[in-house]
């Protein structure tokens, strides 16, 4: 898989797209998750689409429908790159220790500390997460990207619209 994702990621390359992930699914599915900054565009799908099409082709990877999306508003994040990204934001991110009992965190994500240079897995890049733990109390649990099992965005939506 590390070499469909390889792949992937060399052939969007050349657009305006970031590669988050690429899975397959049942009968043949293949699916590619892409993001943008201001966000992906249908057109940006449909681009993608074609251009995987013809690198598949060419390298014979085999599949049977293909499908090109967004990550949608729980998006994956996967690299301290997409940390660093989205600091500020509300997260939920899981631990592979428990910190108090607790593994499961959803708070705003707070970028603690800086490592030198730019940013990579290998950087002392220290983040914590801002959560309410009882009515009205705000804790903080600082971790490093190493510490994190799997993160997620978990933004708050509010489907009740105008009332009329």
């Amino acid at each position: 898989m590390t070499d469909l994702f390889t792949l992937t990621q060399q052939a969007l390359a050349s657009m305006d797209v970031e590669l988050v992930d690429v899975e397959r699914g049942a009968l043949g599915l293949l699916r590619v998750t892409i993001d943008r900054p201001e966000g992906v565009r249908i057109e940006d799908c449909e681009q993608a689409s074609r251009q995987l099409s013809r690198v598949f082709e060419v390298e014979n990877v085999d599949y049977r429908r293909l499908e090109v999306g967004s990550p949608g508003v729980d998006r994956p994040l996967r690299t301290q790159a997409d940390l660093l990204r989205f600091a500020g934001e509300r997260v939920e991110i899981k631990l592979r220790e428990a910190v108090n009992n607790q593994k499961v965190f959803s708070g705003v994500l707070i970028r603690a500390s800086q490592g030198d240079g730019a940013p990579d897995a290998t950087s002392a890049e220290r983040f914590s997460i801002e959560f309410e733990a009882k009515k009205g109390e705000l804790r903080q649990v600082s971790f490093t990207f190493s510490d994190v099992e799997r993160a997620k965005l978990d933004p708050v939506l509010d489907f009740k619209g105008k009332k009329r």
